[in-house]
């Protein structure tokens, strides 16, 4: 083992010290009259190296312990560099704005578009214009956790934004140790979660949804009544259906790819929302002749385009389109979707008490929760049902997909007082 220097810790000479050795260093005839002393005051400096072998020094004034400090600095920091436990104090100091930047060059291309953009708009609309300036080692738990309780509004924006912040700091914790401790990993989502009334939830009845196919624009009854009504796909799963993705013999269409808004642009996503979207959806006769008829009216191509940057839509692909042969996007089926149900007088505005945002009922989703009530009414099995609709988890297809049929209050009540015939009665059994 090489000796360790014998002047490490050092004294560093000070304009401020009237020593000899400080007087002789910085003349006072240009750095001013100072007054003689027997001791000098300079700061003790130990230097050391890194795990990178890069030589590194940390000054200790005398009021800070001076040379006492400084030799235990030295041991503590020598035996973590041996030990590989070493945290360089520098690299906590990057602000927290910069560290975004470099953890953004990663993230931002991982995940689907809308999960990158949900990301991105939390940082926007909430960490960055709070933290951004701050330090990584000055970032203390309850300073995080009273801004998250008192200035971030709604349990679910809280919950998404201390994921991404104990994300975010995460990633610096693993990037050689720039904190070692993560303030955001413990955080809480302190407002209420919201439950949703099951008003709110449940789709339109039948006799509804007449009316409200009956006052969309014949070419709009065609996509949505004749076709998502039938099938309860994703509107960016029929809007990026392509005709080599549909089989005409066999009556079924295959999901592969999606169109999603990024940022406002349309955009290919060359898979669906999860693993479980990636299917294949059998179709009605009806839905069969709403692709007979966009065949007819726009002449897709059956070629098989490579989804490239996204932004290359090739729409003489796309079996279903706007009026005027677009793709489909939220907005030319969100317009005409809104005058009907309007029209058809069973539109509700819906206040959502955590952004102060207003939706309207019935939601073109409504749809996929319509087609899980029906074929649960039909007897057909939940996996077969997830299947279908593309859900990961079956639970969900039980608990927010399916509804109560019509009619339901009235078989209960016969059923509860026996009016529904010998032995529909409920019974009392030990």
């Amino acid at each position: 083992m090489a000796r360790r220097a014998s002047n490490n810790p050092r004294q560093i000479p000070s304009k401020a010290c009237g020593c000899k050795r400080c007087l002789e260093e910085y003349p006072p005839a240009e750095h001013g009259e100072r007054r003689g002393r027997r001791d000098c005051i300079g700061s003790w400096q130990a230097r050391y190296r890194d795990l990178a072998g890069k030589q590194k020094a940390r000054n200790f004034p005398i009021a800070d312990g001076g040379k006492a400090a400084a030799e235990d600095f030295l041991d503590e920091t020598r035996t973590a560099v041996r030990r590989r436990t070493y945290r360089d104090p520098e690299r906590g100091k990057v602000l927290l704005g910069k560290w975004w930047e470099e953890f953004w060059k990663v993230e931002g291309r991982k995940g689907a578009i809308k999960t990158r953009n949900r990301k991105h708009s939390l940082w926007t609309a909430h960490i960055g214009p709070k933290w951004s300036g701050y330090k990584l080692i000055d970032l203390e738990y309850m300073a995080l956790q009273r801004w998250l309780t008192n200035e971030v509004k709604g349990h679910r924006t809280q919950t998404q934004v201390k994921q991404l912040l104990a994300a975010l700091l995460d990633a610096a914790i693993k990037d050689g140790e720039r904190i070692t401790v993560n303030p955001a990993a413990h955080l809480e989502a302190t407002a209420s979660k919201r439950t949703k009334h099951p008003d709110d939830l449940k789709p339109p009845t039948a006799a509804q949804y007449a009316l409200i196919h009956a006052a969309l624009p014949e070419y709009y009854q065609v996509i949505l009544r004749d076709f998502a009504y039938e099938t309860g796909m994703r509107p960016g799963e029929y809007a990026g259906l392509r005709l080599h993705c549909v089989d005409e013999d066999e009556m079924v269409a295959h999901v592969r790819e999606i169109l999603v808004l990024d940022k406002g642009r349309l955009c290919r996503q060359e898979a669906p929302k999860t693993e479980a979207g990636f299917r294949t959806v059998p179709l009605t006769p009806t839905a069969m002749d709403a692709i007979r008829f966009m065949k007819e009216k726009w002449k897709p191509k059956r070629t098989r385009s490579a989804v490239g940057d996204g932004y290359d839509l090739h729409t003489e692909e796309l079996v279903f389109r706007g009026s005027r042969g677009a793709a489909l996007n939220v907005n030319n089926l969100q317009r005409p979707w809104k005058r009907a149900i309007t029209q058809a007088g069973v539109a509700r505005k819906i206040l959502d008490p955590e952004t102060g945002r207003t939706d309207w009922w019935p939601r073109l989703y409504e749809y996929r929760h319509d087609v899980a009530t029906r074929l649960h009414h039909a007897g057909v099995a939940e996996v077969d049902t997830r299947a279908v609709l593309g859900q990961k988890r079956g639970g969900k297809v039980t608990w927010i997909y399916t509804h109560g049929s019509e009619g339901a209050r009235d078989r209960v009540r016969k059923a509860l007082t026996g009016e529904g015939g010998e032995g529909s009665g409920l019974r009392a059994v030990e």
